[in-house]
């Protein structure tokens, strides 16, 4: 009787210990949300075009002037909505690769998937004259093709979390400079143009290029979530998550495809933006725990991030319009920074 009452506390103590878990998550995602819709409404009155909350109410109710109109629904609300769910696809794909590899440096910009991606990217848009899904496709499809190499080539044996970070540093780098040798046989504008997309940048986001973005989105975010609980169990290693009953390989790789998907897709569409992806997760498992409930508050941090870097970007310094990569890599490069010396110091 005395070990069946112990069995029967230490399940309760499971259970309220889950169920404090979650609505910690509940609460770092419903406050997110809040501060993303705030960051939303605020950005469809931003502008040259003044449009007053007022008027962005007016417009949601069809009964705002054709002007008002065409700013909010053709300009800004395609680049806003592109910018959620891309942040949210980058920060998503850093946490489920973070938490599946064991390693806070490996992030889909870190480690060359989506360097690779752009590179597949640029090659569409100057060889192919590619765009919409064909674009998206073709950058997924480079995404998977580093993915693919860097895991060949880094897991084998012991060290391989470490050797991962190396060689995708390395397939990063052959990535870069594919993309820069195509920009030397281009003309000096489109180079130009290219050079601001593969910096990081919105400025190519309209209802075109949204939706390829929304459909990829639609289709890979449910298979990531759905594996979130064996994403849980590989963080306690190989030989646990295979003594519960989990199919260590395969459960990984299934992971890992559906980050590299997400991240590539949103690549096709703002291009690399930098530390986007690395530094979401942190924040997440910091405000709400670890674990796999991190998923989601990763993916609203990241659009959050994203979007205020594209505000920045654009506002913070006026008649100066810079891509939305640049204010991520001045925020996230001092945390790359510090992770790297904390990782040192830990051996």
């Amino acid at each position: 009787m005395n070990i069946a009452h112990a069995k029967a506390s230490h399940v309760q103590a499971l259970r309220a210990q889950r169920r404090r878990a979650v609505r910690r998550a509940s609460a770092v995602s419903a406050g997110c949300a809040v501060l993303l819709a705030g960051l939303a409404a605020l950005g469809l009155t931003l502008g040259k075009a003044s449009v007053t909350l007022p008027e962005v109410i007016d417009v949601v109710l069809g009964r705002a002037d054709t002007f008002a109109q065409f700013v909010v629904i053709e300009l800004r609300l395609p680049r806003i909505l592109t910018a959620v769910l891309a942040g949210a696809c980058l920060g998503l794909a850093g946490a489920v690769f973070q938490s599946t590899m064991r390693n806070p440096l490996a992030s889909p910009d870190i480690i060359g998937i989506t360097h690779s991606a752009s590179a597949a990217g640029v090659l569409a848009l100057m060889v192919f004259g590619l765009s919409g899904l064909a674009l998206t496709g073709l950058a997924l499809a480079g995404g998977l093709a580093g993915a693919a190499l860097i895991y060949v080539i880094a897991w084998r044996g012991r060290g391989s979390r470490q050797r991962l970070v190396l060689v995708g540093i390395g397939v990063a780098a052959i990535s870069a400079g594919i993309s820069s040798y195509l920009l030397t046989t281009t003309d000096v504008l489109e180079a130009t143009q290219l050079l601001v997309w593969l910096n990081g940048s919105l400025a190519r986001a309209d209802w075109a290029t949204l939706i390829p973005l929304a459909v990829c989105t639609a289709l890979l975010l449910p298979p990531a979530l759905a594996l979130a609980r064996r994403m849980s169990v590989l963080e306690l290693g190989d030989e646990p998550a295979t003594g519960l009953g989990v199919a260590v390989e395969r459960s990984r790789l299934w992971l890992l495809a559906a980050a590299v998907g997400l991240a590539s897709a949103a690549v096709a569409v703002v291009g690399p933006v930098p530390f986007v992806a690395l530094v979401s997760a942190p924040i997440a498992r910091r405000l709400a725990g670890p674990g796999s409930l991190t998923l989601v508050p990763s993916a609203l941090i990241g659009a959050v991030l994203l979007l205020g870097a594209d505000f920045a970007a654009q506002f913070a310094w006026p008649g100066v319009l810079l891509p939305a990569g640049v204010v991520t890599g001045v925020v996230g490069g001092p945390y790359l920074l510090w992770l790297l010396l904390r990782l040192n110091r830990g051996g």
